[in-house]
């Protein structure tokens, strides 16, 4: 595990108000970790400057990301786009995340095959306590142009 991380916008696509981590705490082979501040006055706050729970799985797709990035990263390969095929049972303990207050978003591989299909436990928390957690399904093959038929592709 590293504790200095290039900084996220080198690590994510995400641009303006769709980069939604601030920055990664953790990386490992299996797993990463990263960190966001819902902000009151954000396009996603609700009337009382909260994030909506729902925005979660959002978090939990950039940071299923950033470990994808570091990965290919540390094997001196450039990072591949990737696809959220879906999540499985979602849940919030809350339905708004605190304005002001950090989350920890934490993604663990719990499947992988080459064919770049994936599997990740993912997890948020702040102060301590889990707010939310689901499994998310992944696919970043090494090319989608690959997988496209002949006549699809540019």
């Amino acid at each position: 595990m590293s504790s200095t991380f290039p900084p996220i916008e080198d690590l994510l696509p995400h641009r303006a108000t769709m980069l939604l981590l601030d920055r990664v705490l953790d990386f490992g082979a299996q797993s990463a970790v990263a960190e966001y501040v819902p902000r009151r006055a954000a396009w996603y706050s609700d009337a009382d400057g909260t994030m909506p729970a729902w925005i979660g799985i959002e978090l939990m797709a950039q940071t299923v990301a950033v470990h994808a990035g570091l990965v290919k990263r540390s094997e001196s390969l450039p990072p591949t786009p990737g696809a959220l095929l879906g999540s499985r049972r979602y849940t919030s303990t809350q339905s708004a995340f605190v304005a002001d207050q950090p989350l920890r978003i934490e993604a663990t591989v719990i499947y992988s095959d080459p064919g770049g299909f994936s599997a990740y436990q993912c997890s948020i928390a702040a102060a301590g306590q889990q707010l939310a957690s689901a499994t998310l399904k992944v696919f970043a093959p090494d090319s989608f142009q690959s997988i496209l038929p002949a006549s699809h592709r540019s």
